[in-house]
């Protein structure tokens, strides 16, 4: 029995690793993640079992700390309050001792009272998930050295170290700290990769910081998110109900006047219009500038992509400094600069009525369209044609923009 019932080949425990960690992987994202995080979708009971079972012997982890400790991310990004962040905390605390910083805040209880609501509350949850975490742990060494053998115990090892590791420190340290971003929330967060694979999804970190509640973590044709496949596979099967996705951006190419459909849409589609705005408006300006600067004003438009289009909230002091050298110095980036942030001001209005809205819009159009910057003035005409777009609730999704 040195090789355990299973009597595998080296390649064949390979695969079986892999199997039994892609699984795990898949329990965070769909269930934890998706499902109990964020109500983006619902799973039928079985498939919610299985996985309460599975991330239980493989990581002796609970719905419920899980679920408060990550609400409580999101709440409280980038702040003191924060769980997990490699801004506060620097990114090798987080990537290292990730799994650590999750038990330290499953013991807060205020935390779990605050941000655990409406999770598993059953027999199970309370007589064993919970006060038996290491007793899932040490079920999951018996059954791998049942299975595997000798080599099962180094098979436990790994599985052991996989979640620690790759979700706890790889997702909420370099997912906060390197990669790059689609949309300009008011985190740090990045997608570590286009490609989620082998995180399931979870390397498009950004695009979830950008829409919480969407069960699709993709955005882009050319990215590519693995729980979304199991989601649908899910969905195909019956044991699955998407909830919500992200919104698509629509516009009507004859709408051209502001009304409330077009405060609806910008609201709406705030993120992906502020998007649209730096590739349509700032980049191509500062394309034209740089080309005017030559090589003698290369240093003062070091960086200037990113602190044209990054999120203000998120600079250093010296970057800071660095845009407001670099806008005082070239007028015509001061000026698509200032509309943005007009812009966004505009959408940030949360006590007005939908007419002030709607007036400040169109003054917005205006002074666009008359400022000279034909990017601008294009940028302007698309704006108005925008309309909100419905979102659907049920078993077919929507693909974001």
């Amino acid at each position: 029995m040195i090789y355990g019932i299973l009597h595998l080949s080296f390649w064949g425990y390979l695969i079986a690793l892999m199997v039994m960690t892609q699984l795990t992987i898949a329990g965070v994202t769909v269930y934890l993640h998706r499902c109990q995080a964020h109500r983006a979708l619902t799973l039928h009971p079985a498939i919610s079992h299985f996985f309460r079972l599975w991330l239980w012997l493989t990581t002796g982890m609970n719905t419920k700390a899980w679920t408060a400790i990550h609400r409580k991310h999101h709440a409280r990004c980038e702040t003191e309050e924060d769980p997990h962040s490699p801004q506060v905390m620097g990114l090798k605390k987080v990537l290292w001792q990730g799994a650590e910083l999750y038990r330290l805040e499953s013991a807060n209880n205020e935390t779990l009272d605050r941000f655990g609501q409406g999770t598993p509350d059953d027999w199970l949850e309370n007589k064993v998930y919970t006060p038996y975490g290491s007793m899932g742990i040490l079920s999951m060494f018996i059954i791998d050295l049942v299975l595997f053998g000798v080599p099962g115990i180094t098979i436990w090892a790994l599985q052991m170290m996989w979640m620690p590791f790759f979700a706890a420190g790889v997702v909420n340290g370099i997912g906060h700290y390197w990669g790059y971003r689609n949309y300009e929330c008011a985190d740090a967060a990045r997608n570590i990769s286009p490609l989620g694979w082998f995180l399931a999804g979870e390397e498009l970190h950004n695009n979830h910081h950008a829409f919480g509640s969407s069960a699709k973590f993709s955005v882009k044709w050319w990215e590519f998110d693995l729980g979304w496949g199991y989601i649908k596979l899910f969905q195909w099967l019956g044991l699955a109900q998407v909830k919500k996705v992200s919104p698509k951006i629509q516009t009507e190419p004859n709408k051209k006047v502001i009304d409330a459909e077009t405060i609806k849409a910008i609201i709406i589609h705030r993120l992906q219009i502020l998007s649209h705005y730096s590739k349509d408006v700032i980049l191509p300006v500062l394309k034209t500038e740089k080309k005017h600067a030559g090589e003698k004003g290369s240093e003062l438009f070091r960086r200037a992509k990113t602190l044209l289009i990054r999120e203000l909230s998120l600079f250093s002091k010296l970057e800071r400094s660095r845009l407001a050298l670099l806008l005082r110095k070239k007028q015509t980036l001061r000026q698509v600069y200032y509309y943005r942030l007009k812009l966004q001001k505009i959408w940030n209005l949360t006590t007005a009525n939908q007419k002030e809205l709607i007036e400040a819009l169109q003054e917005w159009c205006r002074s666009a369209e008359n400022s000279g910057i034909s990017a601008l003035k294009e940028f302007s005409h698309r704006l108005k044609s925008y309309v909100p777009h419905i979102q659907i609730r049920g078993n077919h999704g929507i693909q974001a923009d």
